[in-house]
C-alpha cells in the first residue's frame, strides 16, 4: 500500500517505472548516466581536454548577410557585371526565391572593399569599425550548410539539424559545462532589429528540445525590466514569495520527487527569485563609464532608434558573461535583402557594425577575450545574381567570423570561387563550426550526448570535424 508520504499516483508511477526497467536491463548504463546528468550541475564531470575558452557569446545576424558586400572581394563581379554566371558553375543547384533562374544577371558588391589592419583582411565600407579590429577576427569565408530558407537554416545553424525539438546550440552548452552563477540562466538570448525586411525568429532556435527545460535559453527584452514578469505581484512581498516556493517544491516532493520535469518547475521558481534581485543591477547600464558607452555608441543610440536595441544587447552581452553566463546569443533579425540592397544593408550593417566591434575591443580591453567565444554570422549568405534590386537565398559559399577563444587572429580561412558562388577552398559545414567551438571549450562533440528514442543525440548528430587551421 502506499503509504502516506507517497501517493497513489506516484506509487503507480514508480510501479510501471520499475516493470519498464526490467525490460530496459541491457541499456542500463545509459538510464543511469542519463539520472547522473539531471543533477545540478554541469553533465561533465571533467573536461574531455584542457579548455581555451569558457563561455560564448553568439552575434546571430538573422536573415542572411551577404557576404559579397560585406567580407568576400569579387573583382570578377565587377567585370561582368549584367552578364550571367557560367552555366558550369551553377547546374543542378537550388535557389530559394530565383526558382532557378541562374541566368539573372551579376550583381557586383553595392560598397568598396579595402584591405584591413597588419593581416590585410578584406572587408567593406559597410563595416568601418569592424574595420579596425581586422587583426582580432578569424574570418571564414568558406562556410556551408543544408537549408535553403530561413526558418530551417535557422534552426540548423542553432540546433545542427532542421528537425523540430532538437536542443539548442546554447542549452548543449550550459548542460555540458553548466552555469557560474546560480542567480542568473547559464543560457541568455535578446533580440533586436533595424535596416531590413523584418525576419521572424523561432523560439525553437533557443528551446531545450529533449535535454532538461532548465537548459532553455531565457529571453531578456529591451528596458529596464527585461525578464517579463519577473516582478511579484502587488501585495505579495519576499515572504510570501519563498512560501509559495517551498509549498510548490512540498507537492512535487509528494507526489513523485524523482519527477526530472517536477524539479526543473522548483528549481526555475527558485531561479525567477533570486533574478529578482540579480536582473535589475545587470540590466542597469548607469554605472558604465562614458568611454564604454562611446565605444558601443549607446548615447548616440537614441533609445535604440539607431540600432534597434543592438548596442545595448551587446553591451548587456558583455555584462552577463562577466556575471558567469555560459552562453548569450544576441540576434538581428534584419539582414533580409530580397530588394533595395543598395539602400537597405548600409542601414543594418550600420546597426551591428560599432557595437560588434565594439563587444570584441571590450572583452580584450579587459582581459576577458582569451576566453570568450565571440561568432558572428548569419544562417547562410547571398547569391551573387541579382534578384530584382536585391540578393537570394545562398547556402553554398558564405562569411561568419570568430574571435577570442584561442581562435587564431588576423586570419582568413578558406575561400569561394571567383563569383563567390561555391566554397571550394577549406570548406567549413556548420557541423564543423560547432565542432569547433566545442572543442574550444574543452568538449569533444561526439561526447556529449543525450540517450532519447533510442540512441544517442548530440549537437553535431553524426558529423562534424574540429577545423585545426582557425585554431592558435
Amino acid at each position: 500500500m502506499p503509504s502516506a508520504a507517497c501517493s497513489r499516483r506516484a506509487f503507480l508511477g514508480r510501479a510501471a517505472g520499475a516493470l519498464g526497467a526490467l525490460s530496459l536491463a541491457p541499456f542500463a548504463g545509459r538510464l543511469w548516466a542519463g539520472d547522473r546528468d539531471l543533477a545540478p550541475g554541469a553533465a561533465l564531470t571533467a573536461l574531455h581536454h584542457p579548455a581555451r575558452a569558457k563561455r560564448v557569446i553568439f552575434l546571430m545576424m538573422s536573415g542572411g548577410p551577404s557576404h559579397l558586400d560585406l567580407f568576400d572581394h569579387k573583382p570578377k563581379l565587377i567585370e561582368m557585371a549584367g552578364k550571367s554566371i557560367p552555366d558550369s558553375f551553377v547546374k543542378g543547384e537550388q535557389s530559394a526565391q530565383l526558382k532557378g533562374n541562374f541566368k539573372a544577371k551579376l550583381l557586383p558588391s553595392v560598397a568598396k572593399f579595402s584591405q584591413r589592419g597588419q593581416s590585410g583582411q578584406w572587408i567593406s565600407d559597410l563595416l568601418p569599425h569592424t574595420a579596425r579590429i581586422a587583426d582580432d577576427l578569424c574570418i571564414v569565408r568558406s562556410m556551408h550548410t543544408d537549408a535553403i530558407n530561413h526558418d530551417p537554416a535557422h534552426a540548423f545553424l542553432n540546433t545542427g539539424s532542421t528537425i523540430p525539438g532538437r536542443p539548442a546550440w546554447g542549452a548543449w552548452t550550459w548542460y555540458g559545462l553548466g552555469s557560474d552563477n546560480a542567480d542568473l540562466p547559464g543560457f541568455v538570448v535578446m533580440i533586436s532589429d533595424k535596416g531590413g525586411q523584418l525576419q521572424p525568429v523561432s523560439s525553437r532556435i533557443w528551446h531545450s528540445g529533449f535535454l532538461p527545460s532548465r537548459f532553455q535559453g531565457v529571453v531578456f527584452g529591451s528596458g529596464a525590466a527585461p525578464v517579463h514578469y519577473l516582478a511579484p505581484p502587488p501585495g505579495v512581498d519576499a515572504a510570501r514569495q519563498a512560501d509559495v516556493i517551498a509549498a510548490a517544491a512540498a507537492l512535487n516532493r509528494l507526489n513523485g520527487g524523482d519527477d526530472a520535469e517536477a524539479a526543473t518547475r522548483t528549481s526555475q521558481y527558485q531561479l525567477a527569485e533570486r533574478m529578482q534581485r540579480s536582473v535589475p543591477e545587470l540590466a542597469d547600464l548607469s554605472g558604465e563609464p562614458a568611454s564604454v558607452r562611446a565605444l558601443y555608441g549607446l548615447d548616440q543610440d537614441a533609445g535604440g532608434k539607431r540600432t534597434g536595441g543592438f548596442a545595448r544587447n551587446c553591451l548587456l552581452a558583455r555584462r552577463l558573461i562577466e556575471r558567469g553566463v555560459r552562453f548569450v546569443q544576441v540576434i538581428h533579425r534584419d539582414w533580409d535583402h530580397h530588394g533595395s540592397i543598395a539602400k537597405d544593408i548600409p542601414v543594418t550593417a550600420a546597426a551591428c557594425d560599432q557595437a560588434s566591434a565594439a563587444l570584441v575591443t571590450d572583452l580584450k580591453q579587459r582581459g576577458l577575450l582569451d576566453d570568450t567565444i565571440v561568432v558572428w554570422g548569419g544562417e547562410f549568405g547571398r547569391t551573387p545574381m541579382a534578384q530584382g534590386t536585391g540578393r537570394d537565398h545562398h547556402i553554398r559559399g558564405y562569411t561568419m567570423w570568430l574571435a577570442g577563444g584561442g581562435f587564431k587572429p588576423g586570419t582568413a580561412w578558406g575561400g569561394t570561387d571567383e563569383f563567390g558562388f561555391h566554397a571550394v577552398q577549406d570548406r567549413v559545414h556548420v557541423h564543423d563550426l560547432h565542432a569547433t567551438v566545442l572543442h574550444q571549450l574543452g568538449i569533444d562533440h561526439r561526447r556529449l550526448s543525450w540517450f532519447h528514442q533510442g540512441r544517442d543525440f548530440r549537437l553535431t548528430d553524426v558529423h562534424g570535424h574540429v577545423i585545426k587551421g582557425l585554431l592558435a
